[in-house]
């Protein structure tokens, strides 16, 4: 089984700041990591492609420092890596971004495509679900747990209050929450063989063909952001200082009734 992995280098969160004047993300000396639900997928992908056999393949979109996220991939165990570049690709949106992707992967094969639910810099779990509708395939999102039955798979789906389980045939695509499988740390020997491998770059050129030049980057995009902005600090809370055991817990009460808790 060919396994790919679609994964976005994304500016960790705990530290990421907007410009006050445009409302965009500063990116500029912002660490980057793997989107977390990615890197459940490719845990996910090296569970499977160590039970039973097959590649895995990782895949992004985006500037050329995302080299860095797909060599991490690779020191986890990932076989092949590509990044998909170019200035023409600047600016898209979903609806873009699912093209373009779903031109590399229709030229790179697979049998299953796994995606992160959302990205933690956008959540809008468009993504995965687009590439699937391009590429004509059945998709399963939200998954929590999956089950290799030959050419089938047995999967677990979040739903509200309930679970989904579904049986679905390869080719397919998955889209993975964080809690399908806890990522592998890397360790030296594969941080060191990572930085041996081929980071393969497809560009526009490269891509030619696979979809419609009018229909990506920004000029393409369908949507675009408005206004970002930053969550709210805060209020400071109430301090309520020498209450004995009784009054600490009368307290507490009342607040909760407050608050319709209890």
């Amino acid at each position: 089984m060919k396994i790919v992995v679609c994964i976005k280098q994304v500016p960790d969160t705990s530290e990421v700041k907007l410009d006050s004047k445009t409302g965009r993300l500063m990116r500029e000396g912002v660490p980057s990591i793997i989107n977390p639900d990615d890197k459940s997928g490719i845990e996910a992908a090296l569970r499977i492609k160590e039970e039973t056999g097959g590649s895995v393949a990782v895949v992004s979109m985006g500037p050329p420092q995302a080299d860095f996220a797909l060599r991490e991939a690779l020191a986890m165990g990932c076989d092949e890596a590509y990044l998909i570049t170019a200035k023409e690709f600047a600016g898209s949106d979903t609806f873009a971004t699912a093209k373009i992707l779903a031109g590399a992967l229709g030229k790179i094969g697979f049998d299953l495509i796994i995606t992160g639910r959302q990205a933690i810099d956008g959540d809008t779990a468009q993504v995965g679900p687009q590439i699937a509708e391009n590429l004509n395939i059945p998709q399963v999102s939200y998954v929590e747990d999956i089950e290799v039955n030959g050419c089938a798979l047995t999967v677990k789906r979040q739903f509200e209050d309930r679970y989904h389980i579904l049986e679905v045939k390869t080719p397919c695509l998955l889209t993975a929450l964080s809690e399908l499988a806890p990522p592998r740390y890397m360790h030296v020997r594969g941080t060191v063989e990572a930085y041996e491998k081929e980071v393969q770059t497809l560009g526009f050129e490269d891509l030619a063909g696979t979809f419609d030049p009018s229909c990506i980057g920004l000029a393409g995009s369908p949507t675009s952001v408005y206004k970002s902005f930053g969550k709210k600090p805060k209020g400071a809370g109430e301090m309520h200082k020498n209450l004995s055991a009784d009054e600490a817990v009368s307290l507490i009460i009342s607040k909760m009734a407050e608050r319709h808790i209890i």
